[in-house]
C-alpha cells in the first residue's frame, strides 16, 4: 500500500516537474528585425552604433541569433538602392525596422505603413514627414531625433570663439529633398550669426555624385574662413573626403559628432549617437512587447559632447582659448 501510494505521489510529482518545464519553453517564433542603413558596411563608425544598439539588446535580456534575429542591408551610399532593400527586407517577413535616419525612415515606410519603425539618429522626422509630432508621433515610426533648432547656432559660436576675427562662414549641405532638416538648421542659424556679427552662407552639394571639390572652389571664391559641416547622411558617407579637402585648403571645420574629431576633423558639437544608439534598443523592446509606435513618444537627445582635437588645431596653427577647452568633454591630444 505504502509503495503504491509512493507511486502515485511520484508520479504526480513528475507530471508536475514536466508540464512546468514545459511552461518554461519558449513560445511563438523568434522576433526578427530588418536593419536597413543608407551608408557602408564597412563603416566603422556604422559598426560602432549598431554594437551599441546590440549592446543595448543584450541588457534587456536578447540573445542574438537565439532570442532575435537581425538581418541588415546597407545601401552603400546610394539612396536610390534603399525601396529595393526595404522590400528584400520584407520578404524576410521582419517584425520591425530599425532606421538611423529620416532618409532611411522614409524609404521603410514607404514600403510598408503596418510594420514598427524605430528611428535611432533622425535629423527632422516632423519636417520630412516620418511622423506628426514628437509627442504623438502617430503611424509606425517612433523612436529617437538629433535634430535640435539651437545646435547649428550653438556650433556657430563655438568656432567663433576659437576665430573671433572671421566673418565669413560657410554651411556644407546636401541640397538634396531630404535634407529638410539642414535647410530648416540654416535659416533659423541665421539670427544668432547676426547676433555675432557674421556671414553663414550655404554651399549645397547635390546627389548621386556630390562636387565637393566644387564645393571648396565656391568657399575659396568666398572667401570664406572656417567651416560647419551639416549632420545629413550624405556629409556622414563622405566624411573622409571632406575631411582631406579641409585639410588641404586649410580650413577650419566644425562638426556635428565625435566622429568627424576621432577622423580628423577640428571640434564636434552634438548629440552623443551611441548613447542614441544604445536607446534605440529601448523603443524595440517595447514595441516587441506589445506597444504601438504610435503610442511611444519621439525621444530628443539627452546627451551632448563637445569634442576638440588638438592635433588638428595644431596643423592648423591655430590656438585654442582655455575658456574653450574647459567646456570639451573631450580633448584628443
Amino acid at each position: 500500500m505504502r509503495k503504491r501510494i509512493f507511486g502515485l505521489a511520484l508520479g504526480v510529482m513528475l507530471s508536475a516537474l514536466c508540464l512546468r518545464a514545459e511552461a518554461q519553453q519558449p513560445t511563438g517564433k523568434v522576433p526578427r528585425i530588418g536593419f536597413l542603413h543608407n551608408g557602408s558596411v564597412s563603416d566603422t563608425t556604422t559598426a560602432l552604433r549598431f554594437d551599441a544598439f546590440r549592446q543595448g539588446l543584450g541588457a534587456l535580456g536578447y540573445v542574438e541569433g537565439k532570442t532575435i534575429i537581425i538581418d541588415s542591408r546597407y545601401a552603400e551610399g546610394r539612396p536610390e538602392r534603399l525601396p529595393e532593400l526595404a522590400e528584400d527586407l520584407l520578404r524576410l517577413k521582419v517584425e520591425l525596422f530599425v532606421v538611423p535616419n529620416d532618409l532611411t525612415a522614409r524609404a521603410a515606410k514607404k514600403a510598408t505603413t503596418t510594420i514598427p519603425i524605430v528611428m535611432w539618429s533622425s535629423g527632422n522626422p516632423i519636417g520630412t514627414g516620418v511622423i506628426a509630432s514628437l509627442a504623438r508621433p502617430g503611424g509606425n515610426v517612433t523612436g529617437l531625433t538629433s535634430y535640435n533648432a539651437e545646435l547649428l547656432g550653438k556650433r556657430l559660436g563655438l568656432l567663433k570663439e576659437v576665430l573671433p576675427k572671421v566673418s565669413r562662414f560657410a554651411f556644407l549641405n546636401d541640397a538634396s529633398s531630404e535634407a529638410s532638416a539642414s535647410r530648416a538648421a540654416f535659416e533659423e542659424a541665421q539670427a544668432p550669426a547676426k547676433v555675432l556679427g557674421m556671414q553663414l552662407l550655404s554651399v549645397a552639394v547635390k546627389t548621386p555624385n556630390p562636387d565637393f571639390e566644387g564645393a571648396f572652389r565656391t568657399m575659396t571664391k568666398e572667401r570664406i574662413g572656417a567651416l560647419i559641416t551639416s549632420p545629413g547622411p550624405l556629409m556622414n558617407f563622405h566624411r573622409r573626403r571632406i575631411l582631406q579637402l579641409v585639410e588641404q585648403n586649410r580650413i577650419p571645420a566644425m562638426h556635428s559628432a565625435q566622429d568627424w574629431t576621432a577622423a580628423g576633423g577640428l571640434m564636434s558639437y552634438g548629440a552623443n549617437q551611441i548613447d542614441q544608439s544604445r536607446r534605440a534598443a529601448v523603443y524595440v523592446d517595447k514595441i516587441l512587447k506589445g506597444t504601438k509606435p504610435a503610442d511611444l513618444p519621439v525621444e530628443q537627445p539627452m546627451k551632448f559632447e563637445f569634442v576638440i582635437n588638438l592635433k588638428t588645431a595644431k596643423v592648423l596653427n591655430l590656438t585654442i582659448p582655455q575658456s574653450v577647452l574647459f567646456r570639451a568633454d573631450k580633448v584628443i591630444k
